[in-house]
């Protein structure tokens, strides 16, 4: 499973979330599908192994202010698709809304975590990106790459999503989503993160709230796969109706992406 995670200097949770067998017998190309954190501090290293990948899209799932914030850093040259979209209302992003103003501990951090997922699928600055970037996958040919701030909330469920389109088990596809608690190592990172908490609200919090609201927990995309299902009866009537996956573009990513 190691094998998934690329290293880089800078760019966290980056790794591969192919190579899965599916339901038709076939296997998810390796290399196709990547998902990392923002590249804002990618080093010139990162940016070189970025071009070495043969990147095709980017998908910035980050609202606009997180991106003014945290500018991406792309290769020289760069020549892919990117899409980003979001609303510029000028608020700042839910999560760091929350840190700021309420009590972390790990009952608030899971029940904001478990809200956040139930809302989430259905974000109309969401509905647009996650449309877009399945018509990339649909009309090119090349590896794409999805991230938001930490690569885990909103990557995660875009990836699970590829993954039930391509008929990646629900085993897999949650150990995938799980990988995030490896790739980031939150256990040695948590009292890091809890003092650059504490300086940015002036409020403690323990080393387990930490690792409940910054790792990833089965039940959140458990939550949001139940909203989608439903909202809309089934995860298949979702990808249809509200990101334009039909049939036919269905085929296109099927074909385009199984060995």
């Amino acid at each position: 499973m190691t094998t998934r995670l690329h290293a880089f200097e800078a760019i966290d949770n980056f790794r591969d979330y192919g190579d899965y067998a599916t339901a038709a017998g076939r296997r998810v190309q390796p290399g196709r599908l990547l998902r990392s954190a923002h590249h804002a501090r990618a080093t010139e290293a990162d940016l070189e192994r970025l071009r070495l990948l043969d990147v095709g899209a980017v998908v910035d799932l980050r609202r606009p202010g997180e991106r003014r914030d945290q500018p991406s850093r792309r290769p020289e040259e760069f020549s892919g698709l990117v899409i980003e979209g979001g609303v510029d209302d000028g608020a700042e992003a839910p999560h760091i809304a929350f840190l700021k103003t309420a009590d972390l501990t790990p009952e608030s951090g899971r029940r904001f975590m478990a809200k956040t997922y139930r809302t989430l699928p259905f974000d109309a600055s969401h509905l647009d990106v996650f449309s877009r970037y399945f018509q990339a996958l649909a009309d090119q040919d090349r590896a794409v790459v999805i991230h938001c701030a930490a690569g885990k909330d909103r990557t995660g469920f875009l990836a699970a999503l590829t993954h039930h389109l391509l008929g990646v088990s629900r085993d897999d596809m949650i150990e995938d989503y799980l990988l995030t608690n490896t790739a980031v190592d939150l256990a040695a990172r948590a009292p890091g993160i809890a003092r650059k908490l504490h300086e940015m609200t002036g409020r403690l919090a323990s080393d387990d709230a930490v690792v409940a609201f910054l790792g990833v927990e089965a039940a959140y995309l458990e939550a949001a796969f139940a909203e989608v299902e439903a909202q809309h009866g089934s995860v298949d009537a979702y990808l249809r109706d509200a990101l334009g996956v039909d049939t036919a573009r269905r085929d296109r990513i099927v074909e385009r992406l199984s060995a």
